[in-house]
């Protein structure tokens, strides 16, 4: 099947949108790429904990890697033509196939050998150098996309060509090694619609091998229009293994990209007035926080362990902000109450931190979540929100984070976790990767 034809079935819909890999028809080299390559840690202001902690693979666990890369478009612009498949391979290759000698090969026939991981110069940021990078991992989320919904079709692609085209004569395409793509766009006219509709927008990637594997559908959610919620429903226990036992669970993974609260006029995503009951973003927010709970909530109730990662746009407590957490105006404290007693409960808080108030919403559902840094590390002060127009390390909050389902945490499946808190990693971005390794 050519990849114009692997391309036909891509948009099943207008705001949820799916993009397979092209077909795995490349030669695979012997050639042997690189490892990880883990940026060296950057001078900073901070007292912080050693260089961020890698994320290696391992059998029977998946490594979710999360990302804000506020716009796809620094990923994809000045992006070099699209060179013949064969352009990747050893210039032998290509001579001896045309049955010509090798010794005929041009002086530079070896130009294309950077290492895997690296990009090569004046390439562009390059989400597969990332992947290839961290070894890669079976899922990463990103959050802003940036992509009006009218460019969906042309742009999505060319995501994915990004993501599964060779960097170089090193790097071998296989189903360990190719990705595909759902992307959830928004498509509230009246709510989304700041920089011509080029805002907000999540994508979830997933290996090849593991989507066919384990994933039995990846879906949006029917109470958000405005492309911030994407969940993937894994498929449960294997043959021979004890379904009803809780630690084979199956694992619902939700990427999150939550609302930013502002005083900015919330409006009826059909009427367009200023919404009556829901007045501003602020009103938005924390109605995203029980809309994203009961999501939570009943994907438990079906018999799933939850996960949830992405930019929360929360700060829980003081050791989350940098040099100070931000309490004006109060609204944001009063945001941060809502969040923490809707997500965690009282042993988490407290372990966390957490900003609660002066009591907990008692009449409030809780999903009693594990913020899982805060579990694994304490208090430790490791950031994901770095402004790039601020000296690094200078003003800096934890906003993006991954919390999962109690049951989870206490069968011991949630491996590790960690913050890649580097300029290097953060790139165009202001804000920088996350992980976390679980067991399947």
């Amino acid at each position: 099947m050519s990849q114009k034809d692997s391309l036909s079935h891509l948009y099943a819909t207008t705001n949820h949108q799916e993009v397979s890999p092209p077909p795995l028809k490349r030669r695979r080299l012997t050639q042997t790429p690189s490892l990880a390559l883990d940026s060296p840690r950057a001078s900073s202001t901070l007292q912080t904990a050693g260089q961020p902690r890698s994320c290696s693979p391992s059998k029977n666990a998946i490594r979710v890697f999360s990302w804000n890369i506020n716009g796809i478009n620094a990923f994809l612009s000045s992006t070099p033509p699209a060179r013949k498949i064969t352009s990747y391979f050893p210039e032998s290759t290509k001579t001896q196939k045309s049955g010509t000698s090798s010794t005929d090969a041009p002086p530079n026939a070896n130009r294309l050998r950077t290492p895997l991981g690296q990009v090569p110069s004046g390439s562009p940021h390059s989400l597969r150098a990332f992947l290839a990078r961290h070894n890669w991992p079976e899922i990463l989320f990103l959050q802003e996309l940036k992509i009006k919904p009218q460019d969906g079709p042309a742009l999505l692609p060319k995501i994915l060509s990004a993501l599964n085209n060779p960097l170089n004569a090193a790097d071998s395409v296989s189903d360990h090694r190719t990705y595909t793509l759902n992307a959830v766009l928004p498509r509230d006219k009246h709510n989304a619609k700041a920089f011509g509709g080029r805002l907000y927008g999540v994508g979830t990637i997933m290996r090849t091998d593991f989507a066919r594997k384990w994933v039995a559908t990846v879906r949006e959610v029917d109470w958000d229009i405005e492309g911030r919620v994407s969940v993937i429903e894994m498929r449960g226990a294997p043959e021979g293994q004890d379904g009803d036992d809780p630690a084979t669970k199956p694992l619902a993974l939700l990427n999150v990209y939550a609302v930013n609260g502002t005083t900015q006029p919330y409006r009826d995503p059909l009427a367009g007035a200023v919404h009556p009951n829901c007045p501003t973003r602020h009103d938005r927010k924390l109605v995203f926080h029980s809309l994203l709970r009961d999501e939570c909530l009943s994907l438990e109730a079906r018999g799933f362990s939850v996960v949830v990662a992405g930019d929360v746009n929360i700060a829980r407590g003081p050791a989350d902000g940098h040099p100070n957490l931000r309490i004006f105006p109060e609204q944001h404290c009063l945001n941060r109450v809502d969040f923490n007693t809707k997500f965690f409960g009282e042993e988490d808080n407290k372990r966390a931190g957490a900003y609660v108030g002066t009591q907990y919403e008692k009449n409030e559902k809780c999903l009693d979540a594990l913020d899982v840094f805060r579990a694994k590390y304490g208090m430790e002060k490791r950031y994901t929100y770095y402004p790039n127009h601020r000296e690094w390390g200078s003003s800096c909050d934890r906003v993006d984070m991954v919390f999962v389902s109690k049951q989870l945490w206490d069968d011991g499946r949630v491996i590790d976790t960690g913050i890649l808190d580097t300029p290097q990693e953060r790139g165009p971005s202001d804000h920088v990767p996350f992980w976390v390794k679980v067991a399947l």
